[in-house]
């Protein structure tokens, strides 16, 4: 269940019925209770037959991905160019899916639309799926009469969001992953490997070579605090997550950090300039002013910095001044994506010139993730070396010496 206020539990419920020309629908609605749910249908033009409580939210457990967002976006797409109306692409979406949740959005999206409802308002009442971005291009292709090519820009954007997304995440999750699971590696060793070393050791009754004590006294030191280490790290983690998730001053703090972050800095303000220029571009040859489309692309961008910069950018636009003056006076924005903004300014094509810079730069992303990863894998195995190598060696010092001994 999900709650849409401190007193209100929205429920999912189940429905069939006819619409005005007596056909038979299906679909689920999210309400409070069953006579909300027919109350709606009958507004819509349907007479219920049957409402059935499923007792989840429409969107469950598992949650509509963003991959999930851009896979029928661009069926959508696709049909409404092949000329599929589409109330029929809507509900083919539906059929096509294996995803519960996504049938359960397309087929209640396909029953507002076929009772009169514009499909820009249906699907913002859907803000945890689709953004104001998405919305406002969906609503200015109605507008315009020009859905199909709407849908295909909006397409293109949330795979080259998505794809650019998944660069990133496989930048910083990948070297993570491989660090966690050496210092757990070496944990286990401390705590349940050396404890059988250093019994060996007492019965020796000689002096312990000073890497082998220094390993022995690690040891110690962590089978008696690692589980007070441990709660403590899980609880800050917690707690700073909950300050991140509440306060926007400690987010725009750590976007800024990110940014001067070895390797990872450079690769995060690319991946910025990226989704600026791909947004921009997306919303301004779809008709959007370029005012609105700076808006978009401000928090399109990821990163409060550049926010803030598109933000103070739009303001200078908005009084006379040109876009590319504008890049350059916010003293982020690299040269080479400036000057292609005053090129695509001066030919009357900055739509497609911001298209161009997007594609350089998530170029540049995808080749610095790949170094990065070519770069990171030998010193990774290094790491990992020096630390489980060098507590094999260290027990086995002893050892080795006392051989040399009774030899």
């Amino acid at each position: 269940m999900a709650t849409a206020s401190k007193d209100k539990v929205i429920l999912e419920f189940e429905y069939t019925g006819l619409n005005r020309k007596g056909a038979k629908v299906k679909g689920l609605m999210r309400g409070e209770n069953e006579k909300q749910i027919k109350s709606r249908l009958r507004d819509q033009g349907i007479t219920p037959k049957q409402i059935k409580k499923k007792g989840k939210s429409l969107f469950g457990d598992k949650k509509i991905t963003g991959g999930d967002i851009a896979l029928f976006t661009r069926q959508i797409a696709t049909m409404l160019t092949a000329g599929v109306p589409l109330l029929q692409g809507l509900e083919m979406v539906a059929k096509g899916t294996d995803h519960p949740k996504v049938r359960a959005l397309m087929l209640n999206i396909a029953n507002e639309v076929g009772a009169g409802s514009p499909l820009a308002a249906t699907l913002r009442k859907h803000p945890d799926v689709f953004d104001d971005l998405y919305c406002d291009l969906v609503d200015s292709g109605e507008q315009s009469g020009s859905l199909e090519n709407i849908y295909d820009r909006i397409a293109t954007y949330r795979e080259k969001s998505e794809a650019l997304k998944a660069k990133i995440k496989k930048a910083l999750v990948y070297p993570t992953a491989v660090i966690v699971v050496a210092l757990a590696v070496t944990i286990i060793l401390l705590i349940y490997v050396v404890p059988q070393f250093e019994a060996v050791f007492r019965d020796f009754g000689a002096e312990l070579p000073a890497i082998t004590q220094f390993v022995v006294n690690l040891s110690e030191i962590v089978q008696a605090y690692f589980l007070y280490v441990l709660v403590a790290l899980v609880a800050a983690g917690w707690l700073f997550k909950r300050a991140y998730a509440k306060s926007l001053k400690l987010r725009d703090k750590v976007d800024i950090i990110s940014l001067k972050v070895p390797v990872v800095g450079d690769i995060l303000n690319k991946a910025a300039v990226a989704r600026f220029a791909r947004t921009l571009s997306t919303t301004f040859a779809a008709g959007v002013p370029l005012i609105s489309a700076l808006e978009s692309a401000a928090g399109a961008t990821g990163n409060a910095l550049y926010r803030d910069a598109v933000l103070q950018m739009r303001d200078e636009i908005s009084s006379g001044m040109q876009m590319n003056v504008a890049m350059q006076n916010a003293d982020l924005f690299p040269t080479m994506a400036t000057q292609m903004v005053y090129i695509g300014e001066e030919a009357g094509a900055l739509d497609d010139m911001l298209a161009k810079v997007a594609d350089i730069y998530e170029r540049e992303v995808d080749d610095l993730v790949d170094n990065l990863t070519a770069l990171l894998e030998p010193m990774i195995m290094v790491v990992i070396g020096i630390l489980v190598g060098g507590l094999i060696v260290a027990m086995y010092m002893p050892i080795f010496s006392l051989g040399k001994v009774v030899g």
